[in-house]
């Protein structure tokens, strides 16, 4: 009996140092962020460590975000039949996280004027900056960012046009339900607008009622040559560019944006169910893309 008795006093004893041994290897494990289940079968669970604490974050120069060297500003440019106030949530975003943001408001009066109301602002600038536009906006960014302070391109649900090529011809590629539609209303002096009572169902279907029928009042009127102006130099030719899919857009095919990111071989996002305004309804997946561009682009 004293021998059994001696001989569970040092299987006790063994237990309570295997147990040790394991909560030690569980704690160093832990330092290393691992994710362990310990269990020793056939005696007891002797010793279990499930472990969930965060890896301390490195400090070596590769693993560290590198926040100096991204690109603090952001010139934003709207499309056609809109102004640079419906980037008003994108641009608080962007903002309150340190970037200084510039809004181009193109007169839509010619493209040759856009391209340069695009780079008066473009001249404001102390330093690199990524340019992101909307709709027709792509095509101004386009010819106008091939100057020297752009590092970067994004393009939200936007025309993406080559040398020689027009965003009217390019639509016909892949036609968008607002081509095949009777909203596209032009005045006697050539000018373009969208029939207010068709405006939320082909330009902002994901906004409510009141806030499209506000942006159909206020729209801004698109000289109809615009859409046929040719690009000359395509800035995303030797910049970087990045393709916001809004996969429910009817203004412009969301296929024809996935063919313009795939031949500019753009990184690609798409946002599941936004309108033709994804930047004006989901600002904060459009504040993303850009801060993305901003942190990549060199």
């Amino acid at each position: 009996m004293e021998r059994i008795v001696r001989g569970l006093v040092t299987i006790a004893g063994w237990a309570e140092e295997t147990t040790r041994h394991l909560r030690s290897f569980a704690q160093r494990r832990t330092s290393l962020g691992v994710v362990g289940l310990i269990i020793i079968s056939g005696i007891a669970p002797l010793a279990v460590a499930q472990v969930t604490t965060p890896r301390k974050p490195s400090t070596s120069p590769a693993a560290v975000p590198n926040e100096e060297h991204r690109v603090r500003n952001i010139v934003l440019v709207h499309g056609a039949w809109a102004d640079g106030s419906g980037w008003k949530g994108v641009y608080d975003i962007l903002v309150k996280n340190g970037y200084n943001v510039s809004i181009v408001q193109e007169p839509e009066t010619s493209f040759e004027e856009d391209v340069a109301a695009m780079k008066r602002v473009l001249a404001q600038q102390d330093g690199p900056c990524i340019l992101v536009a909307h709709s027709y906006g792509g095509a101004v960014i386009t010819e106008a960012g091939t100057d020297p302070s752009v590092t970067g391109l994004v393009y939200v649900a936007a025309h993406m046009p080559d040398a020689g090529e027009n965003e009217a011809d390019n639509g016909k590629r892949f036609p968008s339900d607002l081509s095949r539609s009777t909203a596209i209303k032009k005045t006697a002096d050539g000018f373009t607008y969208l029939d207010p009572a068709q405006f939320h169902e082909y330009f902002a279907a994901d906004l409510p009622a009141e806030q499209a029928a506000f942006m159909a009042r206020s729209q801004a009127l698109n000289a109809a040559e615009n859409f046929k102006a040719v690009i000359t130099m395509p800035a995303w030719r030797s910049k970087p560019s990045w393709m916001l899919v809004a996969t429910k857009d009817r203004t412009i095919s969301p296929d024809l944006e996935r063919w313009y990111a795939t031949r500019a071989n753009s990184r690609k996002a798409e946002v599941v169910g936004a309108s033709h305004s994804v930047y004006v309804s989901r600002p904060k997946e459009v504040a993303a893309v850009i801060e993305e561009a901003a942190s990549h682009a060199r």
